[in-house]
């Protein structure tokens, strides 16, 4: 727990403050053309009052100037309250409160490993304030040097929407699950892909029909050579868009596929559909069938989702940072929200083949083949 000095009536007498946590490893992932640092911070408020997060600022070992600083709109925007918030501000945190900190920051040049520490300024709020000012250092962690995995796409052709953003509320990045004893966030990079056509519209035809469309059926592909660790089969696969069931956690993925590629990396593929082409012990080579695109589970339309963990679990498992070894990069949604609206896709002044790099939000891509 982080103790303190602040500034107010009674400077000097240590007080209750806030825990700064790092629970998982700073990543340095390639997203796109630059290098993001990227992890959660966990702050829980020990005090008797609502502390309100003014400032963040990340530092690295070694160096003078900060990594990066949180502060305003943006610092409100990177954080999040578990459970509901009934806090006016954001950045409140109420006595006996967890809020976690998202952290994508860009990397500057040579942060490839090290030390990361937090410098943190709070204010007491509330009616029975004192005021006073806290000023905490914690968070130390250390980033994880690792060489990233470097994976083949998941499927083939395209055009292909990587449908997800990091600010969401309720997106893959920001949902935490406490279903096996600890809280894990599978989804830290997931993707949902999406194949849409030129004019951005998902379907043709009557878009209750799953079958039509655009991605519905397609095959899914082995990333890397590995082993099949894990296959549900059993979920049948929904008539129509508006009938399909509201299932809970535990059935969210629908019918799955995981993929054990070794150094304690799984590759894990939802929303199947069934009939799936292999089975638990199968070896498996890079770019063979695993599976196909479907509508199972917990899912608004048909799409692949996508996403690297460190064991065989679903909603147990931290997410793991990767590289896809190569996609052509055609277009790229400004927000999520235009892609949802069915808008055309800005394409890019020029296709251009992007290799060894994780895609950016609502990227729109073709892969190799198809």
């Amino acid at each position: 727990m982080a103790l303190l000095a602040f500034a107010g009536p009674n400077e000097g007498r240590a007080q209750q403050a806030i825990d700064v946590t790092v629970t998982e490893a700073p990543n340095i992932v390639r997203i796109g053309d630059g290098d993001q640092l990227v992890y959660e911070i966990h702050l829980t408020n020990f005090s008797s009052r609502p502390l309100r997060l003014d400032e963040l600022i990340v530092k690295a070992d070694g160096r003078s100037a900060p990594v990066k600083t949180y502060a305003g709109n943006e610092l409100a925007a990177a954080v999040a309250t578990v459970g509901p918030n009934d806090m006016s501000d954001a950045r409140t945190i109420a006595p006996g409160r967890r809020a976690v900190l998202y952290i994508n920051a860009p990397a500057p040049a040579g942060l490839a490993s090290g030390l990361i520490t937090h410098d943190l300024r709070l204010s007491e709020v509330g009616a029975d304030s004192i005021g006073a000012i806290y000023m905490v250092s914690g968070g130390l962690a250390k980033i994880d040097a690792a060489t990233l995995p470097r994976l083949s796409p998941p499927l083939r052709g395209g055009p292909w929407v990587a449908v997800y953003d990091p600010g969401m509320e309720r997106g893959h990045r920001r949902v935490f699950y406490a279903t096996e004893g600890s809280a894990t966030l599978p989804g830290r990079f997931a993707i949902d892909w999406m194949k849409v056509d030129t004019s951005g519209k998902l379907s043709a035809g009557d878009a209750n029909i799953p079958a039509n469309h655009y991605g519905f059926g397609a095959e899914v592909l082995a990333v890397a050579d590995g082993t099949i660790v894990a296959v549900r089969d059993d979920v049948p696969d929904p008539a129509t868009v508006s009938g399909r069931p509201r299932p809970g956690i535990a059935d969210a993925s629908g019918n799955f596929v995981m993929l054990d590629i070794g150094d304690g990396r799984i590759a894990t593929y939802e929303h199947l559909k069934q009939r799936a082409p292999v089975k638990v012990g199968d070896r498996v080579k890079v770019g063979q069938v695993v599976g196909y695109l479907g509508f199972t589970g917990q899912a608004s339309a048909p799409h692949l989702h996508f996403h690297l963990a460190d064991r065989p679990s679903i909603l147990g498992a931290e997410g793991q940072p990767y590289v896809v070894t190569s996609l052509t990069r055609l277009g790229q949604y400004g927000a999520i929200d235009d892609f949802f609206r069915g808008e055309t896709w800005p394409p890019t002044d020029r296709s251009e083949t992007v290799r060894d790099s994780f895609p950016p939000p609502n990227l729109v891509v073709r892969f190799p083949g198809g």
